[in-house]
């Protein structure tokens, strides 16, 4: 079975030098921006909505990425937007949220359907946020529920860059190896 595959009428999209692991899954209305990465046993699953992932954005392994299906309980359900230069740590579960630019998702953590992270946030690993609940920018929250605890430092604002490129840098000889043993 393909990581790739179309579900119904949708079809994934991938930008430039995108890299998905042979074991991942990525299904229906996706679009991954240039440079993504999807490592091994991730799902994102645009089966009944879309989902959105910006340019830069890692996804690692095991995280599973989902949207709210439209509904008598919820009339437009909720699409998975993600931005660019994001970290979404191992074991993520990201459900019909929004998540902004520039975001680590710590480890573990979960982020229900229809809240938003708004952009330069730290969620710490294990954390839940609630649904609907809204992180306001440049803090960072922990906890179940999760709560605001500090403002990121300086030093933690560069980290969201420095740890797209080092996913970029590593997917890139990802891509490498998976050609020149002609998986690709």
């Amino acid at each position: 079975m393909k990581s790739v595959r179309s579900y119904l009428e949708h079809s994934p999209k991938l930008g430039n030098d995108v890299f998905v692991d042979p074991s991942a899954l990525v299904l229906g209305d996706v679009h991954l921006g240039d440079d993504c990465s999807v490592w091994p046993m991730a799902v994102i699953r645009g089966d009944m909505h879309r989902i959105r992932i910006g340019a830069r954005t890692s996804v690692q392994d095991g995280s599973v990425l989902h949207i709210t299906h439209a509904g008598p309980f919820n009339p437009d359900g909720y699409p998975l937007t993600i931005g660019e230069d994001v970290t979404i740590g191992h074991k993520a579960l990201l459900h019909g949220c929004t998540i902004g630019d520039r975001v680590l998702v710590g480890m573990g953590a979960i982020i229900m359907d229809g809240a938003t992270v708004e952009d330069d946030v730290v969620v710490a690993a294990g954390s839940i946020v609630a649904p609907g609940k809204t992180l306001e920018s440049g803090f960072v929250y922990r906890g179940s529920p999760a709560k605001k605890v500090r403002e990121i430092s300086e030093k933690e604002r560069k980290f969201f860059t420095y740890s797209a490129n080092n996913y970029v840098n590593l997917k890139n000889k990802h891509l490498d190896d998976l050609k020149s043993q002609k998986l690709i």
